[in-house]
């Protein structure tokens, strides 16, 4: 474990004024609250803590939060409290030591709405103050290094939560040295065979051609004298993770793979940069579509460089990356550069990004909607490269790399993403499916009264778009669920006994947690809920439990043992509606309604009347009743009526046409259903939809019983 004083002395390295006496107070605090405890290594386990905080040093970041690395774990794991670190250390302290420990007890490696929900907390607590992530990473950093005292379950939850969470957190804050390292450890737990396997090609490589790293780097030293600039060179072999990506991304094997060598060079000046650029290129081949300037166009999070990849010595190719001292320093240390120190002042960077504005950019969009999609919003986000576009006026746009010609119209503004109905790019019509590339030209084209497709968020990847076009889908649609919800709200407060009120429908809503009485009706409307969830909110008493599927060949009672039954063609009575039943000789029971006129031609033979009714439970969707349906002739309206027709989990059994015209359809629809209540279910999505302009049953009092 570090001493003290060795710890202080790493801080006196970038900060000679720091405040040692604050430092020597924190770790004897912390040596005291964790004094018996030890870690799964049998190390004492204040050597953690310790650790995590000279990781911090590295990252050249203030006393804060090099004292909250040696706290971070008192207050959830020790007899220590917020009052009495913030009575010690400041309320400055003890926030951070709180939001760290806040950290610590979310499951981000959770599922579905738990997970959503705490990567929400996570951000919060990163806009409030973006050193506790640091501390978090660097905690989880020193735990990846020393997982193999864990037991091997907890090790591969620890490995897979890294790889899902923390390294790309890490990566997208410009963390990258640290986001290598992540992957690379938890990539050592989940797949060890496949990283040994690596590791023995990396050592027969190099028994066959030798360490070339020293060789390229003289060879490139030799060419940087030659032009007079002065910079530093760094070679190094890629980690293993990073180069099994590779291989299962282009599916290479590793004697196909290239450029599993990587340089830098790190220059005096900007101009320097684009000078080392054209000296490489003019001593080695430059590898096409290779080729990033993200000095002109830097990525969000701060990161400068330029990136080309050349054929070197023996045809090997290498990655090259090229920029100045206080580029490198914001992408060894990404966010983190706006913390740290140089001779005891805030270290001046100008291409350290604000953490502050960095991650309202990340938040601002996703304040509205659900947890599930800020959780995707944010995921979309953090993983994803970047390419660069153009506006026809010359602006840049950022967009994540698969972006489309709708990501770039929203990009620009929402208005002109909901009203996008074609793009340009170079000057050529291209669908708007297409997959921009790094430096292409946009121009979009819109139209008025054009509105988001549903099929678009297939195709877009931005968190942006996404979100705007759900948005606008759902106020599209919202007033046609408003009233499908309206009267299946009726039907579900009938069929308990009950009447559907303003006040009754304002109460559920509160109750479900949402925001009033049209939210919920709304969400009814589109099976984001239930009939009978609204009832068991305002009665719970009413509700009955889900009982067996009552067979087809038991649903009607009132029948003697040796008689059959059959449903009229003429009325097709579905269960919950009230029924009498006609006996024909040697044809058992033909059932009808009871208000088929066709039983009026019984009236004067009373003795063939049986009174039945239909057997109380859940009936299958399994009796026809006809629809008689009146379309718009226009394309896919069909297919939307039958998918419809489908979502209300209704069967379509038979469909003609009775009537063709130019601008509409008449035609009968054969369904398939539960009960009466499931046919007024799917009359009445089939009304509110715009494009049918009559929906009714149809009964054939022709046909024969």
């Amino acid at each position: 474990m570090i001493d003290v004083e060795d710890l202080i002395a790493l801080v006196r390295n970038y900060n000679p004024r720091t405040d040692a006496d604050l430092i020597r107070r924190a770790y004897d605090y912390g040596l005291r609250m964790h004094e018996g405890q030890f870690r799964h290594s049998g190390e004492a386990y204040f050597s953690h803590p310790v650790a995590v905080a000279a990781i911090l040093t590295e990252q050249r970041l203030d006393d804060a939060t090099i004292v909250t690395a040696l706290l971070h774990d008192t207050i959830e794991d020790t007899r220590s409290t917020y009052s009495e670190v913030a009575a010690l250390f400041g309320e400055d302290i003890a926030e951070l030591v709180d939001g760290v420990t806040k950290l610590t007890n979310l499951q981000l490696g959770s599922s579905a709405t738990k997970q959503a929900e705490n990567f929400r907390k996570l951000f919060m607590a990163m806009s409030k103050d973006l050193r506790v992530i640091l501390v978090k990473l660097a905690d989880r950093l020193h735990n990846m290094r020393t997982i193999r005292s864990m037991r091997v379950d907890k090790q591969a939850q620890k490995a897979h939560e890294t790889m899902e969470i923390f390294a790309p957190l890490a990566g997208r804050m410009g963390m990258q040295w640290m986001r290598e390292e992540l992957e690379d450890l938890s990539f050592k737990v989940l797949n060890p065979e496949a990283r040994t396997s690596i590791i023995r090609r990396f050592v027969t490589l190099q028994k066959e051609s030798g360490d070339v790293i020293p060789k390229i780097t003289a060879d490139i030293r030799l060419e940087l004298e030659k032009a007079g600039i002065e910079a530093d060179v760094f070679g190094r072999a890629k980690r293993p993770y990073s180069i099994w990506r590779k291989m299962e991304e282009k599916r290479l094997s590793f004697s196909r793979l290239s450029d599993i060598y990587g340089f830098r060079i790190i220059t005096r000046t900007e101009a320097d940069c684009y000078r080392v650029l054209g000296v490489i290129h003019q001593r080695w081949r430059a590898v096409p579509d290779r080729f990033k300037d993200y000095i002109s166009q830097p990525k969000t999070n701060g990161y400068r460089s330029i990136h080309t990849t050349v054929s070197g010595r023996d045809g090997k190719r290498v990655e090259v990356q090229i920029r100045t001292r206080q580029m490198h320093e914001v992408a060894e240390a990404g966010v983190a550069a706006h913390w740290s120190y140089r001779e005891g002042v805030r270290a001046e960077n100008p291409f350290a990004v604000d953490p502050a504005e960095w991650i309202t950019t990340l938040t601002e969009r996703f304040e509205e909607g659900d947890h599930e999609e800020f959780l995707e919003n944010v995921k979309l986000e953090m993983y994803s490269d970047q390419v660069f576009c153009f506006s026809p006026k010359g602006d840049v746009v950022k967009l994540p790399k698969g972006a489309t010609p709708i990501d770039y119209a929203y990009a620009i503004h929402t208005r002109i993403g909901d009203n996008c109905v074609g793009a340009k790019i170079d000057g050529i019509r291209v669908p708007l499916w297409t997959r921009l590339k790094n430096g292409q030209s946009v121009d979009v084209i819109t139209a008025a009264g054009q509105r988001p497709q549903a099929t678009w968020l297939d195709i877009v990847v931005t968190g942006r778009a996404k979100g705007a076009i759900r948005k606008s889908l759902r106020e599209e649609d919202r007033s046609r669920f408003v009233k499908l919800g309206t009267e299946l709200a009726r039907l579900a407060f009938e069929h308990v006994g009950r009447k559907v009120t303003d006040k009754a429908l304002r109460t559920a809503a509160k109750a479900l947690g949402l925001t009033d009485d049209t939210e919920l009706l709304a969400r009814l409307g589109s099976a984001e809920l239930t009939a009978s969830e609204v009832i068991e909110a305002l009665y719970p008493e009413l509700v009955v439990a889900p009982t067996e599927t009552v067979e087809p060949t038991r649903a009607v009672l009132g029948l003697a043992a040796d008689q059959s039954f059959r449903r009229a063609n003429c009325c097709q009575p579905l269960p919950g509606e009230r029924i009498i039943g006609i006996t024909y000789r040697g044809q058992g029971v033909v059932i009808h309604a009871a208000d088929c006129p066709v039983l009026a031609e019984f009236e004067q033979q009373p003795g063939r009347w049986v009174d039945l009714h239909w057997h109380s439970g859940r009936h299958a969707a399994a009796y026809s009743a006809t629809l008689k349906v009146t379309i718009s002739n226009d394309a896919g309206v069909l297919g939307r009526i039958c998918t419809l027709i489908g979502q209300q989990k209704a069967n379509i059994s038979d469909l003609h046409f009775v009537d063709r015209k130019p601008d509409f359809y008449s035609l009968y629809i054969e369904v398939e259903l539960r009960d009466v209540e499931h046919l007024h279910t799917v009359l009445t999505a089939l009304e509110a939809e715009s494009d049918v302009a009559q929906v009714e049953r149809y009964r054939d009092l022709t046909r024969k019983p």
